[in-house]
């Protein structure tokens, strides 16, 4: 029997990669409870103004919104801390990056693989308003460049 490790996206940060620079990148298990799992998967959460940190040897990841489960007997809080599962190598180098002057730990996806909820995270540097513009035109070239040389052929 094949299993599928297909992902199935969630949510993705789009924000993320036009307002930061990707260093990069690491995938980590979340820690969850069942009726957060069935928020998820009718769609509802907020991934834009989460973020994590390394606390304690651990990762924990804030802000990250998930709305209750309406048939759910408990309520739990929607933006509670969520412990991030990495390997403790992982760990200790997420750890060394984020502690360097501008660099932060952002989610830019949620997904399922096998029927796990995974969380692509990305060591990321700020962008400034002109750091934005350079990346755009440089984009807007490039998809020039590709659509010229699409029409060659």
């Amino acid at each position: 029997m094949v299993e599928s490790t297909e992902k199935k996206y969630i949510v993705r940060n789009k924000k993320a990669r036009h307002d930061y620079e990707i260093k990069d990148t690491y995938e980590a298990g979340i820690s969850l409870k069942g009726s957060e799992v069935k928020s998820l998967r009718e769609g509802k959460i907020n991934i834009s103004d989460a973020y994590a940190l390394v606390e304690n040897g651990e990762v924990v990841l804030r802000n990250l919104h998930i709305s209750p489960y309406k048939m759910a007997q408990d309520t739990l809080d929607p933006i509670r801390p969520r412990r991030l599962l990495l390997k403790k190598r992982e760990i200790r180098k997420i750890k060394s990056l984020t502690e360097q002057k501008g660099l932060t730990l952002i989610p830019l996806s949620l997904y399922f693989s096998r029927n796990l909820v995974k969380i692509e995270l990305g060591v990321a540097i700020g962008r400034k308003k002109y750091d934005k513009r350079n990346a755009i035109a440089k984009a807007d070239a490039d998809r020039k460049i590709k659509q010229a040389t699409k029409r060659d052929y």
